[in-house]
């Protein structure tokens, strides 16, 4: 008995760091294009996976890491605030989701469905990835994010963006099985080797990392200007955790909006992402690519989060590992980023078009035209700018506007208190 016991927690133990694999290559590279330490995302990624799972009683087999929705507000928010303050404002944007748990608490999940409806997210969702654009085609040229410095040769820069694109590509739309789920690990890995043999990885770093190391840990600072510059930041991702809360349910035939209820599955999230903040590392969200592998495995057991929770948390204390990570030549990353950052723009696309949003008629035009201009175009307007400004326009517009507003599918509404 007690052999089988055991031979169950080796097999929950692997099933767990391929989990982790599945999740692996958007959760470092936010940190890496944010200039976050990625040995504090994987620590911040493990322990909010452990509090979300605390939170919710254990029930939903979901994993949670790095968000790109805030790649764009944290790279502007270093810029202006600093590291700390950026923090700051990342931990404020995790009291919201908690705020936004206690109202759908107390008024049910209409209330943020009907105040965030398909017409408002779809258009955002899009801002962010398309706002993105220039730091992916920067990345691939061989520059810096904001294309400030050039770090390699244009041309040389060019020919491995294009063959890590491409790699990355064909594993995700020809690979079978899990493969098919680590498209980004396989373009990482060639772009990685091609850039060795073009002689623009510097391993000094990884001789000179030790074995093992604390994560390079930074405390937050709080400012009203970078809080009120990131909580409007946090409304996209907010929805988009009811749809991930969703597809896990499709796949597991349970109805996680009932049980354990989706205020707690936000509180979970937003406890998560404020205390990934506290320690320096980026907001968590839901991970789509993961509920994909417990699709293709069958392996609803949440246990098996916890333990892809404990190896990040593990991983994070290797110096050398995170070092390596470091050591990764920008146009690897750009050319990946041009698949990932106009995925996520589609996502917002295919938010529109699933709803049936009716573009033809005018205040559905108005709200979705606005959006994309203030976000993609850098509108300021006080201290709201970009996503955060769009954003809050959006709702703004859809609340103003006459007309008859879109909703959501009977998915959500079917699953309210």
């Amino acid at each position: 008995m007690e052999d089988h016991a055991t031979d169950a927690t080796w097999k929950q133990a692997i099933a767990g760091s391929q989990m982790l694999l599945v999740a692996f290559g958007s959760l470092v590279l936010m940190p890496l294009i944010t200039g976050l330490d990625p040995n504090v995302a994987l620590f911040t990624a493990g322990l909010g996976t452990l509090i979300f799972h605390i939170v919710t009683g254990g029930q939903i087999p979901i994993f949670l890491a790095s968000s790109f929705a805030f790649i764009a507000p944290v790279i502007a928010s270093k810029g202006k605030f600093g590291l700390e303050e950026t923090l700051g404002g990342l931990m404020a944007a995790g009291v919201l989701y908690i705020l936004l748990s206690g109202a759908i608490r107390l008024r049910g999940a209409g209330f943020i469905t009907r105040l965030l409806p398909p017409v408002v997210i779809g258009p955002v969702i899009m801002v962010i990835g398309l706002g993105l654009a220039p730091v992916a085609v920067n990345m691939a040229s061989g520059r810096t994010g904001d294309g400030g410095t050039q770090l390699v040769p244009e041309d040389m820069a060019l020919w491995i963006a294009m063959i890590s694109l491409v790699v990355t590509i064909i594993a995700s739309v020809w690979s079978r099985g899990i493969f098919r789920l680590i498209p980004i690990m396989f373009g990482v890995v060639v772009g990685y080797i091609l850039s060795a043999f073009a002689g623009i990885v510097d391993t000094t770093p990884v001789q000179q990392a030790p074995w093992l190391a604390i994560p390079d840990f930074v405390a937050p600072a709080f400012s009203l200007n970078a809080i009120l510059f990131m909580v409007p930041v946090a409304i996209a991702p907010a929805i988009e955790h009811i749809g991930d809360i969703l597809a896990i349910g499709n796949v597991t035939r349970k109805n996680y909006l009932e049980k354990p209820g989706l205020h707690r599955t936000l509180l979970g999230d937003g406890l998560a992402t404020s205390a990934a903040a506290i320690l320096g590392g980026p907001p968590n969200t839901t991970y789509s690519e993961v509920t994909g592998a417990v699709m293709l495995t069958r392996n609803f057991n949440p246990k098996v989060m916890w333990w892809a929770a404990c190896t990040a948390i593990v991983l994070a204390f290797v110096g050398k590992f995170g070092a390596v990570l470091q050591t990764i030549p920008v146009p690897v990353m750009g050319g990946i980023l041009c698949l990932l950052f106009g995925s996520i723009a589609v996502v917002g696309m295919s938010t529109l078009i699933r709803h049936q949003v009716d573009l033809s008629q005018s205040r559905n035009l108005v709200i979705v035209g606005v959006t994309l201009v203030f976000g993609i175009g850098g509108m300021v307007l006080g201290h709201l700018e970009g996503i955060a400004l769009c954003a809050v326009a959006a709702i703004i517009l859809n609340l103003i506007l006459p007309g008859s507003r879109e909703a959501w599918g009977k998915a959500i509404y079917e699953h309210q208190d």
